[in-house]
């Protein structure tokens, strides 16, 4: 028999994810192993369940779905993240993309479009809905294509960190979340703040946003 496709469903309204799983019944290839309310479970039920395919909401409290998927591409790269969501403006797009997800599905997309995403996922390809692709493409022809450039300067912890001091964490809180000393922390939120060039919490809180890795609604 076929190996099923284990799926970790996370996002933060209880009645999407119940559409979901109803959307998905049936399909015997498919087994949804768990679900996550917001950005920080899906985080550790990633790390507990190792699922083949993530079904990933941007707008979660807690930790955005971007800065989850921001985490896991170097330290689970073989957990694929597919992205549903709601936008489609070019202002996420390539966000996206650099953050290390596979696709992007609209959330009223129909329920084939899911499916083919999933599997074409899981066989290693890329998958976004049409809508996306055009607005990636058009954003691309206009010369955005360096967004999250800035991003990238950052190791895997230094953009945990910068999650957490978006949220309003102070360091001792977000020592304890990282489980490191609070000098760790400061040597990190320093050199946070060297590589991109922005020297207050409130810069920081105002970049995590613009970039995808921290909601308005944390």
């Amino acid at each position: 028999m076929k190996k099923r496709i284990r799926l970790l469903l996370a996002d933060d309204h209880p009645v999407v994810r119940k559409g979901i799983i109803s959307c998905l019944a049936g399909q015997d290839h498919l087994q949804i192993v768990g679900e996550a309310a917001d950005g920080r479970e899906a985080l550790k039920k990633a790390r507990e369940l190792a699922p083949d395919i993530i079904l990933m909401d941007i707008d979660m409290p807690h930790m955005n779905g971007l800065a989850v998927t921001d985490l896991l591409r170097k330290e689970m790269p073989k957990v694929k993240v597919l992205i549903l969501s709601m936008h489609s403006n070019t202002d996420y797009v390539l966000r996206i993309i650099q953050s290390g997800a596979r696709g992007y599905v609209l959330k009223d997309a129909g329920t084939e479009e899911l499916l083919r995403a999933i599997d074409a996922i899981n066989q290693g390809e890329a998958f976004f809905s049409p809508e996306v692709a055009r607005a990636a493409l058009n954003q691309y022809v206009k010369g955005s294509g360096t967004v999250g450039a800035q991003v990238a300067q950052l190791t895997n912890r230094e953009r945990e960190v910068l999650v957490h001091i978006a949220d309003g964490l102070s360091n001792k809180e977000i020592a304890s979340q990282l489980g490191v000393g609070v000098r760790t922390v400061e040597t990190h939120r320093e050199r946070i703040m060297r590589k991109l060039n922005i020297h207050s919490v409130a810069g920081l809180t105002k970049f995590g946003i613009s970039q995808g890795l921290v909601s308005l609604n944390s």
